[in-house]
């Protein structure tokens, strides 16, 4: 769904002209004309980090939390805001995403995944491993769901880049800034491992979980060897022989020097109690990401000291899935009993923070974490989960995750209880910068039918039929969020909405002349999708179908009008 689903549809002239046109990406910034001094007076204060202030101020000077408490002296040149009837909490925290770090471009060369291309021969080939991939260096302006995390109370993220086994190296993020490298708050501060194989059937190596396995434990012997042997050579170049170079190595020997943890998937029972064999093995600082069955390991963890990134993304029913397929009573329980994770892992003394998975519409994240909430996890605990814990985790505790003197400014003001499903953000501020919350566009009329569900888009380009799938979902108003999966990517729906019986829906892809919305919309009678596919002042049309349905006839019309 990236580049060749559009561009084959534009003619080099358009292209010229739609370059001039949509080449400059707009900077993230605050609202413009505003004081870099703030006071929030009168306002219920939750710092995290101690109890509850009521009737609390907070200043905040040049990026930074300067005061709080009660009877604060307010400096005469702050910009003071009413408090009264809202709630402050501090910025809260994805622990593990990919926002702000565009899709990489297709696989090729040694960036990419080199197995996917060329057969490799064994472990020494390095397939699947780019660790030298950096979400400090990678962060862009134009990913847009900065701005929605954002307006979701998301101040700040640990992101690194997808794809891989050792896809790349996570940063703490701040989501404002001028510039890119304004983001960045820390790097590196972990190196994620993915166990993703090569798929078999002449795939190349490694083809099974445990050609991943053993690849990744040689990486990690090479690794420690390639150091000692570096070390050794630095001290007597003139008798002992040059190491090789290996990036892999190199780039990950430099990252456990900066104390970067090790992030390993483990989310039932198997794979945690695996991770926890794996970290011993790998004398590594690891920490584990998955754990929606820590209720069956959570003591074992607790005996370890390791923390724990528990994905908010609860599992669930597949959507359309075929009623005659019916799930083991071991997944029913898997389903009703993994929100209650978090709190057997608060139970077991476990440190634990939450991150978003799957979830693409963010507001969603803290829904997941109400449900947590509701299966006997305390409400404080949560929200430390989103705060402080991970700042912890990750080693930033000592300038965000809370609201403290000293600390940065990234706050977020409600006018409630933080998972209340009723409650509104009203703004936020980021490293000091106050951005006020807008309301998205809702259907004007309510919505005839449920659109949720999975359909396959098809439509017509000059070069021939093509498909994409997409996931939505679509809240009781007609609010639709979800994602778009075509051959070359995935993408989420940045808004959408359902009125009656037209809907309409964007998501935001990266064309060469930069990051480029691109809108669905049509009607639904409640079984298929009819309608155009709108970008830069062309349109194709389509159709959509659930997969299993009745198939529709793929509309031609020669391509984009």
């Amino acid at each position: 769904m990236r580049s060749n689903l559009i561009l084959r549809c534009v003619s080099a002239v358009h292209f010229t002209a739609l370059f001039v046109l949509f080449g400059a990406v707009p900077s993230l910034q605050a609202q413009g004309g505003e004081p870099q001094y703030f006071a929030i007076r009168g306002a219920k204060v939750v710092p995290v980090s101690g109890p509850p202030v009521e009737n609390g101020t907070i200043v905040v000077s040049r990026g930074l939390i300067t005061a709080v408490g009660k009877d604060i002296a307010i400096p005469p040149e702050a910009w003071v805001i009413d408090g009264k009837g809202l709630t402050v909490y501090p910025g809260l925290i994805d622990s593990f995403t990919d926002v702000g770090i565009p899709a990489a471009p297709p696989a090729g060369g040694e960036g990419g995944a080199r197995g996917s291309q060329e057969r490799a021969r064994g472990p020494e080939d390095r397939p699947y491993s780019t660790p030298w991939r950096s979400g400090a260096d990678e962060v862009s302006l134009s990913d847009k769901r900065i701005e929605t995390w954002r307006s979701a109370g998301f101040t700040t993220v640990v992101s690194a880049p997808k794809g891989g086994i050792f896809p790349g190296q996570a940063a703490v993020l701040d989501l404002a800034g001028e510039r890119a490298g304004d983001l960045v708050v820390k790097s590196p501060v972990a190196i994620p491992v993915a166990f993703q194989t090569s798929g078999g059937f002449g795939g190349g190596f490694p083809s099974s979980i445990m050609g991943v396995l053993a690849y990744v434990h040689q990486v990690w012997l090479d690794t420690e060897w390639s150091s000692k042997a570096q070390a050794t050579y630095e001290k007597n170049p003139r008798s002992v022989a040059r190491p090789r170079y290996d990036r892999t190595e190199a780039a990950l020997a430099a990252a456990l020097e900066d104390h970067a943890l090790v992030l390993i998937p483990g989310n039932n029972s198997v794979q945690l109690r695996r991770a926890l064999v794996l970290l011993d093995r790998w004398h590594v600082n690891g920490v584990i990401y998955g754990g929606q069955m820590a209720y069956e390991v959570a003591p074992e963890i607790s005996t370890k000291k390791l923390p724990v990134l528990v994905n908010l993304k609860w599992p669930e029913a597949e959507k359309d899935a075929d009623p005659e397929d019916k799930p083991s009573l071991r997944t029913l329980q898997f389903r009703d009993r993994a929100p209650s994770s978090p709190a057997t892992l608060a139970k077991a003394g476990v440190k634990f923070a939450f991150y978003s998975g799957d979830i693409t519409a963010p507001k969603d994240t803290l829904k997941a974490a109400k449900k947590s909430i509701d299966a006997g996890l305390a409400p404080a605990a949560a929200l430390r989960a989103m705060t402080l814990s991970t700042a912890e985790i990750f080693g930033v505790a000592d300038r965000l995750g809370s609201i403290e003197n000293g600390k940065i400014a990234n706050l977020v003001v409600t006018d409630g209880d933080l998972f209340e499903e009723k409650t509104k953000i009203k703004f936020v501020f980021v490293d000091g910068r106050r951005f006020e919350v807008r309301e998205p566009e809702k259907p004007k009329e309510p919505p005839k039918g449920d659109i949720t569900g999975k359909w396959k888009l098809a439509y017509t380009t000059p070069e021939g039929p093509e498909e994409s799938t997409a996931e939505l979902t679509m809240d009781k108003d007609g609010t639709i969020s979800g994602t778009v999966n075509g051959k070359r990517g995935n993408a989420s729906i940045i808004r959408g909405y359902l009125s009656v019986d037209k809907f309409s829906f964007t998501i935001n892809i990266t064309l060469d002349q930069g990051p480029t919305d691109v809108t669905f919309s049509g009607t639904f009678d409640g079984s298929s999708l009819k309608g155009s596919i709108s970008v830069l002042g062309l349109s194709l049309d389509f159709t959509g179908v659930k997969p299993g349905a009745a198939s529709s006839t793929m509309v031609n019309l020669g391509g984009a009008r």
